[in-house]
């Protein structure tokens, strides 16, 4: 078989899984289209505005698509082809579940953000652990997302990397205070066509050019340096497999959604369609490279943003490549300005503070501006991987939060529990081991990680009688 087919392959099999697996989630959620949703119940023209599928469609695909799906496989590619396993299946059974309950149990709950969805479902000490955490994340979020289109947009122009990362923040806070549907409701459309020149142009141009796909991949840890692919590899590759910032964007467009039926292609979808641009990703970083070495020295020279302009202008020329690099340069622009527009979101939720007025926004918005721009001086590689945890370890807390859901409903749990339970090993083990964290070995770690996973199963089972008593109204 040729090599390229088992990337369409891999393509295959997450469009398979969104055909079958999306549709057995969306049955036990429970869809009923005579609920009236949010933008049609509580419409403000600011943040609750109905749009249409289509567009919610494309605005959930670039909110949650950030760098995550680009220097997250990039850097996983390492490990050799494991990391297009994950990608597969880590996007059809845990990211897809998460983005899906996440986006639809907000338009149940009045499109709440992601404390108070959890905190219907788990308590009020996890409802305010989650308000912290979430907002935590997407100020990480948001700065992570200046600094790395700032650097790529410095690399394509003579303006310094400085008047980029102004540029971005006042687009930001443009994007933040403003109604829905006034910037990212317009642009985003255009941005979509950016990024499918990108991802469809890039893997045209391989085949064309006779690359041969995975040259030297073999299903063995293939990190040049050794880093072990267990745990490692699940926290590296988020934003294409799982990555708990989707669930703070789907609610900002369940308070959009028309009714329920468009949950199933706007939340589970753009989490498929992510899976597969995080695919592309990682095979042209095991393809456009003859080996994990090379591919590991050209991100020693410069950071997988050298990795993307080095593949994009050799496979697709100076215009073409320049399209790509903007096509890159788009998704984490789009999930950026999300972030702060959630985090403020958040904030005015826990404070329960209308957001309908000029003034309200301004006044939410403009210290989450100042404390970004304090934390965007601080080392880009620090808050990286402080944001892979973290960022997993929201994940986890949806999915628990939304098989406590499916209890309440009376429907099987597990299409939730299990990748919980997963997670959370991924997530307590990552921790134990990572010099970030408390630096244990990694054996050790992994033992750590497995008794929180199961003890995390336990107290879920012994605590179901008691979600079962307090069924979905």
């Amino acid at each position: 078989m040729p090599s390229m087919m088992y990337f369409f392959l891999s393509v295959a099999a997450l469009i398979g899984g969104y055909m079958v697996y999306s549709r057995v989630v969306e049955r036990m959620f429970g869809v009923d289209n005579c609920k009236a949703t949010p933008a049609c119940t509580m419409a403000d023209g600011v943040d609750y505005v109905k749009l249409p599928p289509s567009k919610i469609f494309l605005i959930q695909l670039l909110n949650i698509a950030g760098l995550g799906p680009v220097f997250g496989p990039i850097l996983g590619a390492l490990y050799g082809p494991w990391a297009l396993v994950w990608i597969v299946l880590g996007s059809i059974f845990a990211g897809g579940v998460h983005d899906y309950f996440s986006g639809m149990l907000s338009v149940r709950y009045e499109g709440k953000s992601v404390p108070d969805i959890v905190g219907y479902n788990l308590g009020n000490g996890f409802k305010q652990f989650m308000r912290f955490f979430s907002v935590l994340l997407l100020l990480l979020v948001g700065v992570v997302f200046v600094t790395g289109p700032a650097k790529l947009l410095a690399n394509l122009t003579d303006m310094t990397l400085m008047t980029w990362v102004i540029i971005i923040f006042a687009y930001y806070f443009l994007a933040t205070v403003l109604p829905i549907d006034q910037i990212i409701g317009r642009i985003y459309p255009l941005f979509a066509v950016i990024l499918v020149i990108m991802a469809v142009g890039l893997t045209g141009a391989m085949i064309v050019k006779g690359y041969e796909f995975y040259p030297s991949a073999h299903f063995v840890n293939q990190h040049p340096t050794g880093l072990p692919l267990w745990p490692l590899m699940f926290i590296t590759i988020a934003c294409g497999a799982i990555s708990g910032f989707h669930a703070t964007q789907s609610p900002m467009m369940a308070r959009c959604v028309p009714d329920e039926n468009c949950g199933r292609p706007i939340f589970y979808g753009s989490m498929i369609a992510e899976g597969v641009i995080a695919l592309i990703w990682a095979t042209l970083g095991m393809s456009f490279y003859p080996t994990p070495e090379a591919l590991n020295a050209a991100i020693a020279a410069g950071g997988p943003g050298k990795v993307v302009n080095d593949v994009s202008m050799t496979l697709m020329g100076p215009v073409g490549g320049i399209l790509a690099i903007l096509g890159v340069v788009v998704l984490p622009v789009t999930s950026g300005d999300t972030a702060f527009r959630s985090a403020r979101l958040t904030i005015a939720d826990v404070l329960n503070f209308s957001q309908k007025g000029n003034g309200a926004r301004l006044m939410i918005a403009l210290p989450l501006f100042v404390i970004g721009a304090v934390l965007s001086q601080v080392n880009f590689d620090i808050i990286w991987r402080y944001f892979g945890w973290a960022n997993q370890t929201l994940a986890t807390i949806v999915l628990w939060a939304s098989a406590a859901y499916l209890v309440r409903r009376g429907m099987l749990h597990w299409i939730a529990s299990v990748p919980a339970t997963f997670m959370t090993c991924v997530c307590v083990t990552y921790i134990c081991y990572a010099k970030i964290g408390l630096n244990i070995p990694l054996d050790i770690s992994t033992w750590i990680g497995i008794a929180a996973a199961v003890g995390s199963l336990g107290l879920f089972l012994v605590k179901r009688p008691a979600f079962a008593a307090n069924p979905v109204a």
